[in-house]
């Protein structure tokens, strides 16, 4: 162990889960250096997600009815969840772990809410001591079911929510209008969860790391990191910015890469299975006055769909959703963004979607859908990613038990064991 906390920490990754932690250690004290291949931050899944800071939507996806969804949408391209059947030992070994992980389904759903819940305060203040815009609407929630089974399995789901801490409440078809009223279609019934929030994820990371540039940080954009290696006293980073490679030392080193993780991982000794896992968004412009006038305010989660949406600012429209497992791959493909058009044309037809900015980026997943929050094996290395679908909503938390592994340097393999 070391004799004293690391005070020189270097960060891998610029995203959401960097910047965050980069932010909650410089409150520490320490001083840190990013690293981040792209020429600014949140250029890759922080990009254009969903927009949601949705407690409602922690329940793990580790359960048999995902499964059997999977494997009947296999040869279904336009699926929200399509699995690519051409095999490879990384995907082979993450679903077998994701089956053995099913077991674990409900604690971790109440879990998962209950990390959301504590990040909401972290993330809200930070925004405010920073002065960040982005977009914020803290106008809740609302998930919509057309059926019968899908609203009762919504209602088993609450419950799990509960235990960790977050109130939702059963809607009538009804209500569901009244909340949203420019939503159209025949809906069976809805769960709404008021404390839920939306906003524009680019924009506050963007923000955070203006604020953890000014509290000191060192932000080494368009630095790709080639190697990386440490011991018990300290580690190396060597980064290449212009074709040339530079090595560093630190006392310590954070791992936020995102799906570069795995790899990462695996030259300090650590093995950290995450498989990325492809989401799709557009950004709808709202160009004229009924288009915005018909573009809801509140933000949704459609379950048939597996889709999202968030409002940002007066002029955008986000939805976003599906799942897609087909390794290291960004092409964003016309059969898997025309579903989400469709979909904004049948729910909300008074909105043109004659202005639609299509994106993809790669979650990063681990197979039990809880991140790898806290140190390796040497106690000089440190993770905090594999937040999938939840990385936004869960990163201002992670990112303090993260600062706090490295303040005490004491193991804490994932956030689930930090209670």
């Amino acid at each position: 162990m070391l004799a004293a906390s690391p005070r020189h920490i270097a960060v891998i990754g610029g995203g959401i889960t960097g910047i965050t932690t980069a932010y909650s250690l410089l409150k520490r004290g320490f001083d840190v250096t990013v690293f981040e291949k792209n020429r600014y931050a949140a250029m890759e899944t922080s990009f254009a997600n969903g927009g949601q800071l949705s407690a409602s939507n922690a329940e793990g996806w580790n359960h048999w009815p995902t499964v059997s969804k999977g494997m009947r949408w296999m040869l279904r391209r336009d699926a929200p969840l399509l699995v690519n059947p051409r095999p490879s030992w990384h995907k082979l070994s993450w679903f077998a772990e994701f089956i053995r992980a099913i077991p674990q389904y409900a604690d971790n759903t109440s879990e998962t809410a209950r990390l959301a819940i504590a990040a909401r305060e972290h993330l809200f203040q930070w925004a405010e001591d920073e002065a960040i815009d982005f977009d914020l609407k803290r106008k809740g929630i609302l998930h919509i079911y057309r059926d019968k089974a899908g609203f009762d399995h919504a209602a088993r789901v609450s419950e799990l929510l509960a235990k960790g801490g977050l109130e939702r409440r059963a809607v009538t078809p009804e209500e569901m209008r009244a909340i949203e009223p420019t939503l159209a279609g025949n809906y069976y019934g809805g769960f709404y969860t008021e404390s839920d929030a939306t906003g524009d994820i680019h924009k506050f990371t963007h923000g955070l790391a203006q604020a953890a540039e000014r509290r000191g940080a060192t932000l080494n954009y368009g630095h790709s990191v080639q190697d990386v290696g440490a011991d018990e006293s300290g580690a190396w980073v060597t980064a290449e910015a212009d074709g040339v490679p530079v090595r560093q030392t630190f006392d310590g080193v954070v791992v936020c890469a995102g799906i570069g993780s795995r790899a990462l991982a695996a030259k300090l000794g650590d093995r950290v299975n995450i498989y990325p896992v492809k989401g799709y968004s557009i950004t709808v412009g709202l160009d004229d006055a009924t288009s915005q006038e018909g573009a809801p305010t509140v933000s949704l989660l459609d379950d048939e769909t597996k889709l999202v949406t968030s409002r940002l600012g007066h002029d955008r429209f986000r939805v976003a959703g599906t799942a897609e497992f087909n390794g290291i791959n960004r092409d964003i493909r016309d059969d898997r963004i025309r579903p989400l058009i469709r979909w904004v044309e049948e729910c909300f037809p008074n909105v043109s979607t004659r202005r639609v900015v299509p994106w993809a980026g790669l979650r990063p997943m681990l197979p039990n859908m809880m991140p790898r929050v806290g140190s390796g094996k040497l106690p000089t290395v440190f993770y905090n990613t594999g937040h999938g679908h939840l990385g936004w909503t869960l990163s201002a938390i992670t990112a303090e038990l993260l600062a706090d592994a490295v303040e005490s340097n004491a193991p804490q393999k994932s956030a689930a064991l930090a209670r």
